[in-house]
């Protein structure tokens, strides 16, 4: 399947990629992994859970992830779902204090051309 549709890739730990969420079904391929690849403009690669709080500060932002859009099979995100979110949304919201929490084992290695792991590693839900 290419860039795509399958845990190939890395994260940013260096391990094959994991499973972010497939309920809802996330991910710039829509299959459950933040994977990348060359028409990913936005870079979807943060596996974040989400929070009321990051999701308000997304919309005010310009991006409404809370309100389904059935034309494109997005039902809507909650509080405690888990994305696929934009690695410059995410530093942007953690900028400016309402960063998510994130899986590091799940987010693509692609992100550190974009976030230092040092920056992600605080808001890791994954590190022992």
């Amino acid at each position: 399947m290419g860039e795509g549709g399958s845990n190939r890739q890395l994260n940013v730990l260096g391990e094959p990629l994991e499973l972010c969420c497939s309920d809802p079904m996330t991910g710039f391929y829509r299959d459950g992994y933040c994977n990348t690849g060359p028409m990913d403009m936005g870079t979807h690669t943060v596996c974040a859970q989400m929070t009321d709080k990051f999701l308000e500060f997304s919309a005010w932002a310009g991006n409404d992830l809370s309100t389904p859009r059935p034309e494109y099979d997005f039902p809507g995100l909650k509080g405690l779902d888990r994305w696929c979110l934009c690695a410059r949304r995410w530093l942007e919201a953690e900028q400016a204090g309402y960063a998510p929490s994130l899986w590091l084992k799940r987010t693509n290695i692609k992100t550190l051309s974009i976030i230092p792991i040092e920056t992600l590693k605080p808001y890791a839900l994954d590190l022992n």
